[in-house]
């Protein structure tokens, strides 16, 4: 394969951060690369291009997934996408270090078992939403959802309003910062309290079946409230998760809909290095460029 060197590797690296940093459409990237580079190209070509950096991405791509399917903790959340105008969800599964993006048509198990892996013995950070229940006891769920329901709840209903300040009072009490948490016997003692009160304020008898839809909510998950307690380095938020979303929004908003499953392909290769290599600080352009001229060398 011949080696592209001087302004086609620039060209090469800034269509692919073009496209999905600066989100600009394939005709407005050729615009660039011409008055830019003096490289004129079709939109085709534009797409071709972010299909060949992806495929010599994609290395990098299964380190991260295996580094992911590695970890003590992932931070997991999905968001609405078209392909081809079918529903289809875009996930993000996120640590400290490490983002990795999937489009499936799925929003079940079978995306968690095929992502995760069925070995998987880390704690997932996430929402209510079932599919994580039934892939592993390992949870986390998120107070920062609890919280927001109960306070919206609070507005509708006056009964309501006592459950989201008791809530909020035990999220105060017992969130407290890693550093400061309780050694292994005192974190179990603290978590049992902690779903002693919880299950009690579940338990009571509400006449609006909005609040006691949400106080069975609370029941369903009360193993799942005070994990952060007792297993360390877990937070008590998927916050981590729904900011890695954040961009897929609007990147959403952006296109509409993707074409087909190569463009979802190419998609979630490139977002999943791009926002890990922002994760761990490092400069896109110059490490896009080395990882693609290391990659060619090898060809």
């Amino acid at each position: 394969m011949r080696i592209p060197h001087g302004r086609k590797t620039s060209g090469l690296v800034q269509a692919t951060l073009m496209k999905y940093e600066e989100r600009l459409p394939h005709v407005k990237v050729c615009e660039t690369l011409d008055r830019t580079y003096g490289l004129s190209i079709t939109p085709a070509t534009a797409f071709d291009i972010t299909r060949r950096v992806s495929d010599w991405m994609r290395p990098e791509y299964e380190r991260i997934l295996r580094r992911i399917r590695a970890a003590g903790v992932v931070y997991a959340d999905e968001t609405g996408a078209k392909v081809d105008g079918e529903n289809h969800w875009t996930w993000a599964f996120t640590t400290r270090s490490e983002t990795l993006i999937a489009v499936r048509k799925s929003r079940g198990k079978k995306v968690l078992e095929e992502i995760l892996g069925e070995g998987f013995d880390g704690v997932i950070v996430c929402d209510g939403w079932r599919p994580y229940g039934s892939f592993t006891g390992r949870i986390q769920r998120c107070w920062a959802h609890l919280l927001r329901e109960a306070e919206y709840l609070a507005e509708r209903r006056d009964e309501a309003a006592p459950l989201s300040e008791a809530l909020h009072g035990l999220y105060r009490r017992f969130d407290v910062p890693p550093l400061d948490r309780p050694p292994p016997g005192e974190a179990e003692r603290l978590a049992g309290e902690a779903r002693a009160l919880m299950r009690e304020w579940a338990g009571r008898p509400y006449e609006s079946a909005e609040v006691r839809r949400f106080a069975a909510k609370i029941r369903n998950g009360i193993g799942h409230w005070f994990t952060f307690l007792t297993v360390p380095g877990v937070e008590p938020t998927n916050n981590r998760a729904e900011r890695a979303l954040r961009e897929h929004v609007v990147q959403r908003k952006i296109m509409g809909t993707f074409r087909n499953g190569k463009g979802t392909g190419i998609y979630e290769t490139v977002m999943t290095v791009l926002a890990t290599w922002k994760q761990q600080g490092r400069d896109l352009s110059q490490t896009l460029g080395a990882t693609l001229t290391q990659e060619w060398n090898k060809s």
